[in-house]
């Protein structure tokens, strides 16, 4: 099993706690994977976890659900829309638009971290992970991509191998698991798949934590990331087992 040689390559993953979707306050109308929740990270230089999903011209846009409805004035899938529609849609109670890729590089402009979760439905696509891959291709910031789907990360080692890259894992008990295979589910609740996936680092659940699997490859010299802290008393439990968090409803 090959792992990352030692963690100084990576300080810059650990380095800062990880914004969850943003620096967002739905309270305040700074929504999840908007500009807004981006630049309000940037200005505190927190590092940025955001969400791909393809457009239906095959484009990378920042979004987290498969639907619009629950946080824009649209409805119906992501995916059922052009790169261009996207854009026009508003989220709600703000004057933000739905994101590209490419314009969030734009506006980050290599000032903070990116973490880069891209979305799967477990049926082998590829084009989201390549279109990700070109964007990025001459992105001079600091950034990584990672995935709950093992077969996207081994699309990113296999395209760009040089490419920063991480799995998301919990103990799959989550019933969103149940549409997999029990071999699918056994590997990724092992973490077998490490032997071909080669990961740089790992996002694990904070609550799943400790986990046997997770605790070998910390010990081997590699990152562990945690998934998602929402108050500074998670935040303790959860940084005996990892070196960063990723954040979300209060300040660390």
């Amino acid at each position: 099993m090959r792992f990352a040689p030692d963690m100084r390559r990576l300080s810059w993953l650990v380095a800062r706690p990880i914004a969850h979707r943003g620096l967002h306050n739905h309270a305040n109308g700074v929504l999840e994977n908007t500009s807004a929740a981006f630049a309000a990270a940037v200005e505190r230089g927190y590092a940025i976890e955001c969400d791909l999903q393809l457009s239906k011209d095959g484009e990378a846009v920042v979004f987290h659900d498969w639907t619009l409805d629950r946080v824009t004035e649209a409805t119906g899938r992501v995916d059922g829309h052009t790169a261009a529609e996207l854009k026009a849609i508003p989220f709600k109670n703000s004057d933000n638009r739905v994101q590209t890729l490419a314009e969030l590089l734009q506006q980050v402009d290599g000032r903070v971290p990116l973490v880069i979760e891209i979305k799967s439905r477990w049926n082998g696509e590829e084009r989201l992970t390549l279109r990700a891959l070109t964007l990025l291709e001459h992105y001079a910031g600091p950034y990584c991509l990672m995935s709950f789907d093992p077969h996207v990360i081994e699309v990113v080692r296999r395209y760009s191998p040089f490419t920063i890259r991480g799995i998301v894992a919990d103990r799959i008990i989550d019933d969103s698991y149940r549409k997999l295979t029990v071999s699918q589910r056994l590997d990724l609740r092992n973490l077998t798949h490490l032997a071909h996936t080669q990961p740089d680092f790992i996002s694990f659940y904070w609550r799943d934590m400790p986990w046997a699997p997770v605790n070998r490859f910390r010990q081997a010299g590699c990152p562990v990331l945690s998934w998602t802290i929402r108050s500074p008393e998670a935040a303790a439990l959860a940084r005996r087992y990892c070196d960063q968090i990723t954040f979300e409803r209060f300040l660390p």
